[in-house]
């Protein structure tokens, strides 16, 4: 049964604070058009957007309004429907260090409410700075915002404290105001269709489910790779690097639903369990682990699509002298009775030379001298789920090849999941989440507080020793490094694209294309 046959809408009222920011622009007026215009939200709701600057109303429905021309998947329908759209939406001037700013902004919401018969259902989005999460939501409190007759919800964006500590210190500022049930965390990795679709694949089907485990599965490979530069968020960037921006929450978030037990019941409390038992099972590396297990990299000047691209050092805002790596690598491991022994390769990177996201689950090989596998050069069995921007799943098998020759070679099973229907953008799918109440994709306290613990050690090493950088050129797959990480264990990456060229080898492991550590 859908969520809208089960009908889980509800009027509401959206505190917008950078409302006229670009995660707004680009994503959050866009997705609340697509789900205005398809109804799976109620049509009584209400859109109160905050910002520094002085805007006129009329001028910012206009922004609304280019935003969503700009950026939504969908063609924009008559003024009339415009017109239904545009007038939910309010702007108020506010400076969010300004605790009088606050009665103002409780004054218009209360308007508004009144307005539109709202039953003080709000849903507070912070799409500001992280650094101003825990002083708005203390004055939202103190100014009565937080006290409704219906429900409140507070959605925040990543990044979620740079380490533990200060994600704790945030954390204790936040729960002060709101109940841990009514945050909602957003990693837009699991708005995703085919991230969400993990879960299915695995306990829909007793095929995988029964082969989910150390008995099969030789190693998981997880890409995230991206052909972009830092554009304009080096100021962010150089302090975050690859390790927080993309490790600490997109990953790892990856690896627990890969790795995740079948949850008791379907309820985001019993999922986030199944999660948070992942994370306290990834063997977490002692200092001198880190180099043998952890590689990290910087690109270097190369070409992109046959185009010159520069070094991360002479990009806009990075310093000269900058050891921040923009790619990492690793070999990991989950300590516990199912996946025991069994590998987790991982590595993101920008300006390689594909954009793509992808789980690789490589099953164990047919045992060698046996009459197909006399000379050990069968093809793996490989589970492929694209994630980004191919959606989808491959099943990779061994055939005899069509003819007389008795050769066997690797097919695949192939299934599109974006070929026929526009999936929806992972904001769309979020933000419904958000208003219908329900967590199931969006991250815990406990899963950030582990995944921190995690990952801090590994930061602390590489601050310590700046010359475990090692460097790629831009327009790569990355340097050598990664590559070893997987070729003295006997395995190689996997091509993200196998329809379109060949799996690399590992006699290609070394490329000249490629420099590795100094």
């Amino acid at each position: 049964m859908s969520k809208q046959q089960v009908n889980l809408q509800e009027p509401f009222l959206m505190i917008l604070f950078g409302g006229a920011g670009d995660l707004a622009r680009r994503k959050l007026f866009p997705a609340l058009y697509s789900l205005h215009r398809n109804g799976l939200i109620h049509d009584r709701f209400a859109v109160v957007g905050l910002g520094r600057s002085v805007r006129e109303q009329e001028e910012y429905r206009s922004i609304v309004r280019e935003s969503v021309e700009k950026y939504s998947r969908w063609d924009t329908e008559t003024e009339q429907d415009w017109s239904s759209f545009l007038n939910r939406f309010r702007y108020v001037s506010l400076d969010v260090a300004d605790a009088s700013g606050y009665k103002d902004l409780l004054g218009e919401v209360e308007g508004l409410e009144q307005k539109w018969h709202l039953p003080q259902n709000r849903l507070f989005y912070l799409a500001i700075s992280p650094r101003l999460f825990g002083d708005v939501a203390i004055q939202l409190k103190e100014v009565g915002l937080t006290q409704t007759r219906g429900w409140r919800r507070l959605v925040i964006e990543k990044p979620f404290g740079h380490d533990y500590p200060s994600a704790k210190e945030l954390n204790d500022q936040i729960t002060g105001s709101f109940l841990e049930e009514e945050i909602y965390r957003i990693d837009h990795y699991l708005g995703k269709e085919m991230v969400q679709n993990i879960t299915v694949i695995r306990f829909a089907n007793s095929l995988f489910e029964a082969m989910w485990n150390n008995r099969y599965i030789s190693h998981v490979q997880i890409t995230a790779g991206e052909t972009v530069g830092v554009g304009e968020r080096a100021a962010y960037y150089d302090h975050a690097g690859a390790l927080r921006d993309m490790v600490q929450n997109h990953i790892l978030q990856m690896v627990t639903m890969v790795a995740m037990e079948p949850p008791s019941r379907l309820k985001p409390e019993a999922i986030h369990d199944e999660k948070v038992k992942v994370l306290r099972s990834l063997r977490r590396w002692k200092e001198e682990d880190v180099a043998t297990h952890m590689v990290r990299g910087q690109y270097t000047a190369g070409l992109l699509d046959g185009k010159p691209a520069v070094a991360y050092r002479e990009e806009e805002g990075v310093p000269e002298d900058s050891t921040n790596e923009t790619f990492v690598a690793g070999k990991w491991y989950i300590d516990n009775f199912r996946w025991s022994g069994v590998p987790f390769y991982i590595r993101t990177g920008k300006r390689l030379d594909q954009k793509v996201t992808e789980v690789v689950i490589q099953f164990k090989g047919v045992p060698q001298n046996l009459y197909f596998n006399k000379n050990n050069d069968l093809a793996p069995n490989l589970l492929v789920i694209r994630i980004n921007p191919d959606e989808g799943l491959s099943f990779q098998m061994n055939a005899k090849k069509p003819g007389g020759d008795p050769e066997v070679v690797p097919i695949a099973m192939e299934f599109c999941n974006n070929c026929d229907v526009e999936s929806p953008e992972a904001y769309e799918s979020l933000l419904r989440d958000a208003l219908e109440g329900d967590r199931t994709f969006f991250t815990h306290w406990d899963e950030v507080s582990l995944a921190w613990k995690f990952i801090d050690p590994i930061r602390r090493v590489w601050d310590q020793d700046k010359d475990s950088l090692c460097f790629y050129e831009a327009g790569s797959s990355g340097p050598v490094e990664a590559d070893a990480l997987l070729a003295k264990d006997g395995f190689h990456w996997h091509s993200p694209r196998p329809r379109q060229r060949s799996i690399i080898q590992g006699s290609e492991i070394g490329s000249s294309q490629r420099r590795g550590c100094p």
